[in-house]
């Protein structure tokens, strides 16, 4: 059971920051630079959403954020679709990204490997946040429970993801005895969305998805209830982890973060969009707190954060 994973791994703390970055508060994200003249304050701020399937479709989302971004900071503010998690860390690691949201999986190796500081979390009007991973297939397929995927075929989305790869990976294997590439075949899609897609099309047998996709989904009219099963739901995890890199200009950094926590999300492009996985405002996050069940599951899973 995951819950025992937990339990025998809650006093392990992830202390794989990349030796370029310092952390003398002991918060686990890199500490913005000790010199002055370290620090950034560039004239065009680049903004990320996750990848998604449809990135610029998640441009329109964003307008008005990042018009309230604007405002506060009186920086031009442009959208950067990344297509991948490693095209996305890099970018910020290269120092070419400068606000981001990463998703759940991918922020340890952002925090440790590129100067991710996580401010940010989207959460429901009273401040409850979350999603679960859950394991899909299609009706028919004969799949009733993940003891049935014994010699079947699994869909991942990408190994740096927690619902997509390293969650479902671990719980199959504590809880079921199933050996990914031993007991079932694997393959990876590349995004929540492709899985989703590839299930409900008959191209994958089942699939690990974060729920909060499939919701956006339904509410898109994209796929129905009637074209999917669940055959299995995780304990909740955070969401996509908002925030900067790590050298900005202190004064610029607490414009952006004042831009996510005094947004008006009634009405807008993101509203609509997030509404239906119950989203309406943006909370603030401690990388050390929240991330603590991540980092669990990184470890039970053998996870290492290679920096190189």
């Amino acid at each position: 059971m995951l819950a025992a994973i937990l339990l025998g791994l809650t006093s392990l703390v992830l202390a794989d920051l990349s030796p370029r970055y310092q952390d003398a508060n002991g918060d686990l994200v890199a500490d913005r630079p000790q010199n002055p003249e370290d620090w950034r304050d560039p004239r065009i701020l680049v903004f990320a959403y996750t990848p998604v399937e449809d990135p610029a479709q998640y441009s329109q989302v964003w307008d008005e954020f990042i018009e309230h971004m604007e405002a506060l900071t009186g920086k031009e503010i442009r959208f950067f679709p990344v297509q991948s998690n490693a095209a996305q860390i890099e970018a910020l690691r290269a120092g070419r990204l400068h606000v981001a949201g990463f998703n759940t999986g991918s922020t340890p190796i952002a925090v440790n490997c590129a100067g991710f500081v996580p401010l940010a979390m989207m959460a429901a009007e009273d401040g409850s946040f979350g999603y679960e991973m859950e394991l899909i297939t299609y009706p028919g397929s004969g799949i009733d429970s993940p003891a049935d995927l014994e010699g079947r075929q699994l869909a991942f989305t990408s190994p740096t993801s927690n619902s997509g790869f390293k969650a479902p990976s671990t719980l199959l294997q504590e809880e079921f005895g199933l050996v990914a590439d031993r007991d079932y075949q694997t393959s990876y899609s590349g995004s929540h969305d492709n899985s989703i897609l590839g299930v409900v099309n008959g191209d994958y047998e089942v699939a690990a998805i974060a729920n909060e996709v499939l919701q956006r989904m339904e509410a898109r009219g994209v796929v129905s209830a009637d074209q999917y099963r669940s055959i299995y739901t995780s304990a909740t995890f955070p969401t996509t982890a908002y925030g900067i890199a790590h050298s900005l200009h202190p004064d610029l950094a607490a414009q952006i973060e004042a831009a996510f926590f005094s947004f008006d999300w009634e009405g807008t492009a993101l509203q609509a969009e997030f509404a239906d996985a119950g989203m309406a405002r943006f909370i603030p996050i401690s990388y050390k707190e929240h991330w603590e069940v991540i980092r669990t599951v990184d470890r039970a899973s053998n996870t290492v954060y290679n920096c190189d």
